[in-house]
């Protein structure tokens, strides 16, 4: 049976729905608090349980530093940066495969404009180092860069070295900060909480660059 363009497209808009929706009916926070992660359970179940919660979690657009955050409080830093940096990964990964098999060619036409297919050109022809750098700047939605590499023409490896790499900075800022939070007088909380402050400043001046960009054009026009 065929599958038209328009229901592969409202296909990915109710599956997304429904991963956000679910957070009414499990909080990651709870599963994370009280759920088996912090039973006496072996750590390799303990690590996948927190995997899966981590990708579920990004695919349903639950805040990623609440996340990260609770990896190092429940893993320490080495373990905890491995497990918050692979589960966003894949949660990526999987928004990625979504996109890319059940929206991609629907939204194509919505690419004629010209920033839209700018935005295309760059990620086809330089899909690695687009990537990687909307990864590692503050203020990038991390499931906008999601969809917009999978509505684009980069290849799947790519995106995924490229985000891999990317998420390593500021996840282990949220990460230092949680196995660190017992001490905040300790170096590393407060190293953390500094990279975390200049994280939020960055966000806040590249949105107000990003708007001044926006803004420009029409305020040309109209003049």
């Amino acid at each position: 049976m065929h599958i038209t363009q328009a229901s592969r497209l409202a296909l990915l808009v109710l599956v997304l729905a429904a991963a956000a929706g679910s957070l009414f009916l499990w909080d990651p926070r709870r599963v994370l608090s009280h759920g088996p992660l912090t039973s006496d359970v072996p750590a390799v179940w303990a690590g996948l349980g927190f995997l899966f919660v981590y990708a579920i979690g990004t695919l349903a657009f639950f805040p990623k530093p609440v996340l990260n955050i609770a990896a190092g409080v429940l893993f320490g830093i080495p373990a905890g940066l491995t497990l918050a940096v692979v589960g966003a990964t894949v949660g990526a990964v999987l928004a990625f495969v979504l996109g890319r098999v059940l929206g991609r060619e629907a939204l194509r036409p919505l690419l004629k404009g010209k920033l839209l297919a700018a935005l295309d050109r760059r990620l086809t022809e330089q899909g690695f180092q687009s990537v990687l750098l909307m990864r590692v700047m503050p203020g990038v939605p991390f499931a906008v860069v999601n969809f917009v590499a999978a509505f684009s023409g980069v290849r799947l490896p790519t995106f995924v070295v490229a985000t891999a790499l990317g998420l390593v900075p500021g996840t282990a800022a949220y990460v230092v900060a949680g196995a660190s939070a017992s001490s905040p007088t300790s170096p590393a909380f407060l190293i953390s909480g500094g990279v975390m402050i200049a994280l939020t400043a960055l966000t806040l001046v590249s949105l107000r660059r990003t708007r001044s960009v926006v803004t420009a054009p029409t305020a040309q026009g109209a003049a």
